[in-house]
């Protein structure tokens, strides 16, 4: 095809890290098109109240949030496509992305897709997410207070956040399915030593209760098949997260957790040192595709740093297409 015909920046994923790389893209005239997926907004689309995120003193909904960083793209000039990406092609040029609606092709591309977690499958969980059921500790944790709440796992994020929710809650009971945690010793040992943290062990979630809200957590012993109610407001289910990367399988380089790696950290001391400026941070193992948010953060998975790394995206592809494609 002609190169002049192809866009200048392709943004796949619309979550705080997509969107705020929409905004810098389009503020610096790259006129980038995004495709926003048919469920678009990233995770803050299943939050209630956000409450710390700047700017907003009072809290905003997660919806809320991201339809006014949609807004705010679309004001600069951002396409957004509300259509999932089916594949694309990174090993010519320029890249061929596949969308629902047919063949787009882009200069650079800002993978912003997030991480998805992993959740039980109970349809009482579905229906109560947001109203009392949470995959985010320090998302949600605060709005817990003096509450009594369950954590759902057994690995070392499930102790994570079961010891960071002690800040909140009264009482902390970890549901493990085993009679064994699979975290690490240390981590074991935290939330043995803590006081607010009780568990129960071969014990799995049957039933989330309540209509509005959660209001109780129905459980069974594995072993006797006794089943239980647990009178709870909270249950944070931490069994995991799974990066949305299988549209780039076998053509960018992951971590052992399937996370995209971002190769511009690799370079980032050579640099300093030489007093270079043609590095970029967000890069990946791809020259010209980039990478922000979850997808590629396993560690903080915050809206605020997603969004910074959406910022970063955003110049590092600016300054690509200047320096590397004139």
């Amino acid at each position: 095809m002609d190169d002049s015909q192809a866009h200048k920046v392709a943004i796949i994923g619309s979550g705080p890290a997509g969107l705020t790389a929409a905004i810098y893209a389009a503020r610096a005239n790259l006129e980038p098109v995004m495709f926003a997926g048919l469920t678009f907004g990233g995770q803050l689309m299943l939050t209630t109240e956000v409450e710390n995120f700047p700017g907003f003193p009072d809290g905003i909904q997660g919806p809320d949030l991201m339809n006014n960083m949609i807004k705010q793209a679309e004001r600069f000039g951002t396409k957004i496509m509300y259509e999932d990406v089916i594949s694309v092609d990174l090993k010519q040029h320029p890249f061929k992305i596949k969308s629902d609606s047919g063949e787009y092709f882009a200069h650079s591309i800002i993978i912003a897709t997030g991480a998805s977690s992993l959740w039980l499958g109970l349809p009482s969980e579905e229906r109560l997410r947001g109203r009392g059921v949470s995959s985010c500790a320090t998302c949600d944790g605060a709005f817990f207070k003096n509450k009594e709440i369950v954590v759902v796992g057994g690995g070392d994020a499930a102790m994570e956040e079961a010891n960071y929710l002690t800040k909140f809650a009264s009482k902390v009971t970890v549901l493990n399915r085993s009679e064994v945690l699979r975290a690490s010793k240390i981590m074991q040992d935290r939330v043995l030593k803590n006081p607010k943290i009780s568990m129960m062990m071969n014990t799995v979630v049957e039933e989330f209760l309540g209509e509005e809200r959660l209001n109780g957590v129905k459980v069974k012993d594995v072993k006797t098949g006794e089943s239980k109610v647990l009178n709870v407001e909270g249950a944070f289910i931490a069994i995991g997260h799974k990066p949305n990367t299988m549209v780039f399988n076998g053509q960018i380089e992951v971590d052992k957790a399937g996370y995209v790696i971002r190769k511009g950290r690799e370079q980032e001391a050579k640099v300093s040192e030489s007093g270079e400026d043609a590095h970029y941070p967000s890069a990946t193992s791809v020259p010209g595709v980039f990478v922000g948010g979850d997808v590629h953060d396993h560690h903080y998975r915050q809206a605020i740093t997603a969004a910074g790394m959406g910022c970063m995206a955003a110049l590092d592809a600016e300054k690509y297409l200047k320096m590397d494609r004139g």
